[in-house]
This record gives structure tokens, C-alpha cells and sequence, in this order.
């Protein structure tokens, strides 16, 4: 089954009507103009009254031009959104969150996104503060005197500005700060009277370009120094790519530094891609744990950790105590924003060499140190793919390789996988082929999160194709940004996993019960999402996207995929819902 619904054109519901603007100014006009001089061409936003004043600026006084309103269903979803976003482009969009409530709704994408450390200015509003000036019941109830206080722990700056001015300060203060590594999201309240009273006087204006975020810190060199000096004579060296930039120039500066080391390479699955997966350099890629990563680890002499994820816990699996037989060098900033609430920073673990820099930061200047030229290594332009030849029932891996083949001879932007299904079925070839997970393991993130980065993927206009393949939990949690999606002409192709359950869980509970000796068989119980199966492509059409499926045999998926790839290429959003069977 397919079916969709051309969007309205963005033309006829997106641009207003034009009026005599006069001599009148407000303050949430300040606060609009503020996110126009700080180059935010999107804020996504569910609706609210709370901050009515600052919807207005944005579109009667700044022509909804950046930043252009993208309307999302859920605040979950904005939040998600600027997420995806800022994986592909490493820059943040603003999102709206309706008083007290509106942060209640998104309060896991600020957490996802703090646990991932991309940049995320998020504005929510309360009031009045001045008790007199509220209205009956709904204005008392969604009013926080501490409204931060519910995201404090995750956020990397929080304010309440009081002037039309001051809120000109917190959002330079916020832009900066989300900004600067390890990034994260921050958060301003505005409170409604801020908004809603008219300026008396103008403010001077602004050079914006003057308040930017710093450049990264040259690394010490006296540390580049000792660290080429551990790498170069190392028998056996290590390289841990964790969190990376998405810039191709510094992609071929890590596979360059590799070579020249003759380093061996692991990876982390939930992370965006940082190096070639097909390198022969590369050991593996980590999803949870890794068989593989553990020996290498334990067979290496010299580990060089660039922003890695865990370093402790790795350590300790390979060596058996909280040190290490191999020489470490840290490479972190992470430190910065640890506050305590969060167990984020992981355990401790030795290093003979610990640099407070960013991880492409230390890689360039170990590349110039070592005289590393451009990287030997180029990806296949076309990988041999094995011919599918089983039929019936559909297991996720055949699955992939029909999609893979379905998928030759274009440039795929895998936005997401599953965990559990999607670990070790496709290859990374470029910074901009894969993004990683959700950051804090927080699901029903991943519609909006591939929405963030196929919006992203658009606006550069590269060619590459924007494909999700998500759970059905996943997908059934978030399946209201579909209709942003189509709303707002962001192509997409998303693929279901659908094995009717929540099955990372359904695991568990296996483990739990072998364990205790019980009955394994139990496990699906309060775990499966059948009895009825939802219908997720038909879900998907009613926002006016293209459905297909349920696809439940192999036989059939290479004519849905041929025909959803040909949706997205035309510019529309195609779901196609495969039924997957468990191992």
C-alpha cells in the first residue's frame, strides 16, 4: 500500500501579510531581532500563550524569516528536532517551549541533547511575575518562580532576564555558550511582560559578530610533543575516534594521523560517524560492549583517546583493574561541564598525558607534528554487495542488504539506527554518513531527531539521501513529527524495524529470567506491541506522508524501497514499515 498527500505550499501558509510596522516596538521584538543577529535561520516550536508576545515578532515584525517557524505537534519534538539538526551542521536552532508545561514536555530532548553535547538555545516564558497581572487559574498554574530548576542539571546555562536588554544579554550569553565545547543546550525564560510592554526608548545596536564564541584552545606543545614521541615509538598503537567534528578536512586529518602511526582504530556505533569503517586500520565499532575492542585494548601499547565515551570501563575490561599496562593520552573538554547531577563523567582512569582540548584540535596539531599528508585510503565507489537470495519472513539483516542495494550508487546520510538490529549492518565512509544514537538513551527521539538532520541535509543541498531506520517503539513514541516533516518539505525516508515489541527489553527480561531460572517464554509479556498491530505506515499517511507496508517478506522489499527512495527524491517523506522477525 502507498498513499500520501502533496504538503500546501510553504508560499501560502508561511509568509504574512504585510502591514505599516509604524514607530511602535516591543520587547519581544528585541528578543527576535537578537535570534535574526545570531544567525538562527529555524526556531521550532509548539505553540503556547506564554510566549504569544515573542511568536508575534517573529512573524509580523521579522516577516518569519529567520528564523522561520517550524510547528511542531509536541515540544518533545522541537527539542528533537534542533537536535538533528546540530549533528549535521554542529550549530543550533532555537526552540520554543510553552511555560512550565511546554519544559515538562521537552525536558528529554534537553536531556538527550546535553548527553550528546550538541548545541541546542531554547526559550521558554512564564508570568506575569507580577502575581497582579494574571489571569484567573492558568496563568497561576503556569507560572514557576525557579523554572530552570527543572532542567538545571542539563542544561549549561539558564537565565530570567527582566528587560528587554538584559534578554538581548542572555541570548548572546546562551548562543555563546551552547556554543562553545562540550556543547550543549541552554535555556532563557522569558517572562510575558518582558514581551508583551512597549520599548520607550530604542536600544543602541548591536555588532553581534563582536560577542562570537571562542576558537578552540591550541593544544600545549610541549603535550604534543611527549604524545608524538608515546605514539611514534609504540609497537602496537591504539586510537579510540569518539566525539569528532563533521567536517570533511578534519575527517582526512584523522585518517591521515592513522596511517601515518599505523594506528589501529575503534569506533563508537552511538556516536556520529569519525572514520572510515571499511579502513583496514579500522578494529570495529563499538556498540555497548565489543569482543574486538576489548582485545585491542588489551594488545595495545599506546592508546590515544579523542573524546571517547566510557574510557574507565573499557580500560578495566581489557586490563582487569583501574589501571592500564598501555600508555593513555586523554583528550577531553568534557570535564567543563560536569556538574555532579548526572553520572555522565564516568569513572576516572590513568593517563600519562591529559589534554583539556578538543579532539580535532590535538589530531591536527599530532598531524602536523608527524608530517601526516593526505590519507592514502579512499572508499569504494562501489563496494561489492552480496546478491539477497533468501525469501519469506524478513530478518533486519537481510533486511539492510536489500536496502544497501536498493541504495547503490547514491550517497546515503544514515540519520539513525536501532541499537540492537542496526549495530555492524552498514558501512561509514564520510562525517556526514552517519549521526549516532540519541545521547542519553531517552526513546522516542529518532522521527524528530532524522526530521533535525534531514532539514539540515536539505539546506546544504549535497545530494546525499536523509534515511532513519527506527524501532517501532521509537516510532510510535515520536510518530507526530511525520506531519512537520511533510509540512514543511523536509524529504525523508524512514524505515521501521517493526518486530512488534519493545525487543531491547523483551532481552532483558530473558536474561533476568535465565538467571533466576523461570520461564524464558514469559519474556514478550508487557512487551510486545501487538493484539492489534499498529498500523504504522497508514499513521504516517494521515500527516500526509507516503506509507508502505507492512512489508512482512523479503521477496517484497526492494520494489517498496525503489518506490519510497523515489518519494524522498521527488521531495516528499516515505515510511516504509518492515516486519521483522527475531533471531
Amino acid at each position: 500500500m502507498s498513499s500520501g498527500r502533496k504538503p500546501v505550499p510553504m508560499t501560502e501558509m508561511d509568509t504574512p501579510v504585510d502591514y505599516d510596522r509604524g514607530n511602535s516596538r516591543w520587547g519581544s521584538d528585541v528578543v527576535a531581532e537578537t535570534l535574526r543577529d545570531l544567525d538562527i535561520p529555524y526556531i521550532a516550536l509548539n505553540p503556547g500563550s506564554s510566549y504569544r508576545g515573542l511568536h508575534d515578532s517573529i512573524v509580523n515584525h521579522l516577516g518569519n524569516q529567520k528564523p522561520h517557524i517550524i510547528l511542531c505537534i509536541h515540544e518533545e519534538t522541537a527539542a528533537h528536532i534542533a537536535h538533528g539538526y546540530a549533528k549535521v551542521t554542529e550549530k543550533p536552532l532555537a526552540v520554543g517551549f510553552h511555560a512550565n508545561v511546554g519544559l515538562l514536555h521537552g525536558s528529554l530532548g534537553l536531556f538527550n541533547a546535553f548527553n550528546e553535547r550538541v548545541p541546542m538555545v531554547v526559550m521558554g516564558a512564564t508570568g506575569p511575575l507580577d502575581a497582579a497581572k494574571r489571569r484567573p487559574w492558568i496563568d497561576w498554574v503556569h507560572t514557576t518562580l525557579d523554572q530552570a530548576d527543572m532542567v538545571r542539571g542539563f542544561v549549561k546555562y539558564a537565565d530570567q532576564p527582566a528587560s528587554p536588554t538584559a534578554a538581548r544579554w542572555a541570548l548572546i550569553h546562551a548562543y555563546t555558550r551552547a556554543m562553545t565545547a562540550p556543547a550543549g543546550p541552554t535555556y532563557v525564560i522569558l517572562d510575558v511582560d518582558l514581551q508583551e510592554d512597549e520599548i520607550g526608548e530604542e536600544l543602541p545596536p548591536l555588532d553581534i559578530s563582536r560577542f562570537a564564541p571562542p576558537q578552540p584552545a591550541r593544544p600545549d606543545d610541549a603535550l604534543i610533543d611527549e604524545t608524538a614521541e608515546i605514539l611514534s615509538s609504540a609497537k602496537r598503537p591504539l586510537i579510540l575516534m569518539g566525539r569528532t567534528s563533521r567536517r570533511q578536512e578534519d575527517w582526512d586529518r584523522r585518517v591521515a594521523l592513522a596511517e601515518k602511526l599505523n594506528a589501529r582504530v575503534i569506533s563508537d556505533f552511538k556516536i556520529s560517524a569519525s572514520f572510515p569503517t571499511r579502513h583496514p586500520l579500522h578494529v570495529t565499532q563499538v556498540g555497548v560492549s565489543s569482543a574486538a575492542a576489548v582485545a585491542a585494548v588489551k594488545d595495545s601499547d599506546a592508546i590515544l583517546c579523542l573524546e571517547w565515551i566510557d574510557v574507565g570501563s573499557l580500560l578495566r575490561a581489557a586490563f582487569g583493574s583501574d589501571d592500564a599496562a598501555a600508555k593513555v593520552i586523554k583528550v577531553s573538554v568534557d570535564q567543563h561541564v560536569h556538574s555532579g547531577m548526572g553520572q555522565d563523567h564516568y569513572s576516572p582512569y590513568p593517563a600519562d598525558v591529559n589534554f583539556l582540548n578538543e579532539s580535532d584540535a590535538v589530531a591536527r596539531a599530532l598531524a602536523d607534528k608527524l608530517g601526516a599528508g593526505a590519507p592514502t585510503y579512499t572508499a569504494p565507489a562501489n563496494p561489492e554487495l552480496p546478491e539477497v537470495t533468501e525469501t519469506g519472513p524478513i530478518r533486519f539483516p537481510v533486511a539492510a542488504q536489500v536496502l544497501k542495494r536498493t541504495m547503490a550508487g547514491r550517497k546515503p546520510a544514515l540519520l539513525r539506527l536501532p541499537l540492537l538490529a542496526g549495530y555492524g549492518c552498514f558501512d561509514f565512509d564520510g562525517p556526514l554518513n552517519y549521526f549516532g544514537l540519541d545521547g542519553g538513551g531517552g526513546i522516542g527521539s529518532g522521527v524528530g531527531m532524522a526530521i533535525g538532520g534531514a532539514l539540515a541535509i536539505r539546506d546544504l543541498n549535497n545530494g546525499m539521501l536523509p534515511v532513519a531506520v527506527l524501532g517501532d517503539g521509537d516510532f510510535a513514541m515520536g510518530v507526530s513529527a511525520i506531519w512537520t516533516a511533510a509540512r514543511f518539505n523536509i524529504p525523508l525516508l524512514v524505515v521501521i524495524h517493526n518486530n512488534r515489541a519493545f525487543f531491547n527489553d523483551v532481552v532483558h527480561q530473558g536474561r533476568i529470567a535465565e538467571a533466576r531460572r523461570r520461564p524464558v517464554e514469559n519474556r514478550f509479556i508487557g512487551q510486545a506491541i501487538s493484539h492489534p498491530d499498529i498500523l504504522l505506515a497508514d499513521m504516517a499517511v494521515a500527516q500526509g506522508a507516503s506509507g508502505f507496508g507492512p512489508i512482512e517478506r523479503v521477496e517484497d522489499l526492494e520494489s517498496a524501497f525503489k518506490d519510497a527512495i523515489a518519494v524522498v527524491e521527488g521531495g516528499g517523506v516515505a515510511v516504509v514499515d518492515v516486519h521483522c522477525v527475531e533471531d
